[in-house]
């Protein structure tokens, strides 16, 4: 459902976000024209998981995308030297981003690692995990769908997996081995860390 724009403001804002949308969805469609599986990671940083994973799994469909331009240049960078054709990398946010999702790609599997946890109470609408994105991720999920989440921070790991519980479309498996281990800049940082694979109820 298209949202009626409130003010002038809102009205520039919705065609600006219409037009990123709409150059979203011809990247994608350039990148993978073919009906096909893909592996995505939300909030990829400077690419050093998803460089690693694909490097592993050279036939996978592999995505990252982040908010900030100077990390996706850096993971571009990772990209061309290993010469992943299969990779990329996009300067978007995830609700835009699905958005511009084509119908003829489906989500393999999601890794949300280390993301901000928002500490505070009155911030916690600001997580990443929530039930619309949950929503989102589901539209294009198929049978086998995994989301694989992993963070430093006990709270927001309560969180996410009571959110994630919470949600008729996923389904918290355990123990479901976690499907690459590389040490990426922030896992590096930490002495400890909780993970959790969901599938999709499809």
């Amino acid at each position: 459902m298209e949202t009626e724009p409130k003010s002038p403001g809102h009205r520039k804002y919705l065609e600006a976000q219409a037009s990123r949308v709409s150059s979203l969805r011809g990247q994608l469609e350039q990148y993978a024209p073919d009906p096909a599986g893909v592996v995505l990671e939300i909030g990829c940083g400077h690419g050093h998981y998803l460089t690693a994973y694909a490097g592993h799994n050279p036939t996978a469909h592999c995505l990252g995308i982040d908010l900030v331009s100077r990390r996706i240049r850096k993971a571009n960078a990772k990209r061309d030297k290993g010469k992943l054709e299969r990779l990329a990398f996009f300067k978007a946010d995830v609700r835009e981003f699905l958005m511009a999702w084509p119908d003829h790609l489906a989500l393999e599997r999601i890794f949300i690692l280390f993301p901000d946890p928002w500490p505070k109470q009155r911030h916690t609408k600001n997580r990443i995990i929530q039930h619309a994105l949950l929503d989102d991720l589901a539209r294009y999920s198929r049978e086998g769908t995994c989301l694989h989440f992993r963070t430093d921070d006990d709270n927001h790991f309560a969180w996410g997996m009571d959110v994630i519980a919470s949600h008729p479309a996923w389904r918290i498996e355990a123990p479901i081995e976690w499907p690459f281990e590389n040490p990426s800049f922030f896992q590096n940082l930490f002495t400890g860390y909780s993970s959790l694979t969901a599938l999709f109820n499809g």
